[in-house]
């Protein structure tokens, strides 16, 4: 009999993904229903949480031997589950670093560390590149991440890491220093107008980037991203995983935009 975990329910969409590109898809036996990466996951495992909530009893009829969680977001979730005598893994990450930790843990609790190490190492070598990319710039573009739009909150630590590998300046990265989407909140929605981005990358939280909303604001006619049309979206999938998403697609998909930026400047 196996000592390491044969049925896994994972709440969220990152452990999902590293199951998946570690070969272990065959002990997934419920996700989250906002995974959306690797696609077959959504075609073929069933739903049992939402980000938020968690159906309970559906979880138990799975008879999991371990339940990944992620965050403050998810404990009361994880608190219920061990109540009921389920074994809780929450990983709590929040940075490039935490998310290449999180998966050689992930790997080393499943009985694959050897395998996680190595695709910790390609993502780590994806991320050197793309770091190699942005010392090569001969400009820094200046960038605002929205993470919500009512409130405003600017990104998270790993997105505010990212903007910065790639080559640009996050002009809120003392925001990174907050866990907490709450604590992100902008007292004064005309700040970002001030710091004067040269670039406006949205995510917003699953709901649709319109960047007509971001035009009509109040005070923000001279903010510069509205005006030269340098304003992108993300999807969250993406850019708010913390998981190989942001360390693949997400890295790609910030290259690009810079790359954009600098041919049209």
């Amino acid at each position: 009999m196996s000592r390491y975990p044969q049925r896994a329910v994972c709440l969220t969409e990152e452990t999902t993904e590293t199951l998946y590109a570690l070969g272990l898809d065959d002990r997934i036996v419920g996700i989250s229903g906002f995974v959306v990466r690797p696609p077959e996951a959504r075609k073929t495992k069933p739903k049992v949480s939402t980000y938020l909530d968690a159906k309970f009893d559906e979880i138990l009829a799975l008879h999991p031997d371990v339940v990944f969680a992620w965050s403050d977001l998810q404990a009361d979730i994880s608190a219920e589950l061990i109540r009921r005598g389920v074994e809780v893994v929450c990983f709590n990450h929040r940075s490039l670093e935490g998310i290449l930790n999180m998966i050689a843990r992930l790997g080393a609790y499943m009985g694959a560390s050897e395998a996680a190490e190595r695709y910790a190492d390609t993502l780590r070598r994806r991320l050197d590149i793309a770091i190699d990319r942005g010392m090569a710039r001969t400009r820094r573009p200046r960038v605002y991440f929205e993470e919500w739009y009512d409130p405003l909150i600017t990104g998270i630590a790993w997105v505010s890491e990212l903007i910065e590998a790639c080559g640009g300046v996050d002009v809120f990265a003392e925001n990174r220093a907050y866990p907490n989407a709450k604590e992100r909140i902008l007292a004064d929605p005309l700040e970002p107008v001030r710091r004067e981005p040269d670039i406006m990358i949205a995510s917003w939280c699953g709901k649709m980037f319109k960047p007509e909303r971001v035009r009509q604001r109040d005070g923000w006619d001279a903010f510069i991203p509205a005006r030269t049309e340098q304003m992108y979206e993300i999807p969250s999938p993406i850019i708010l995983q913390p998981g190989p998403a942001a360390l693949t697609d997400g890295i790609d998909a910030i290259l690009q935009i810079y790359d954009q930026w600098e041919q049209s400047t």
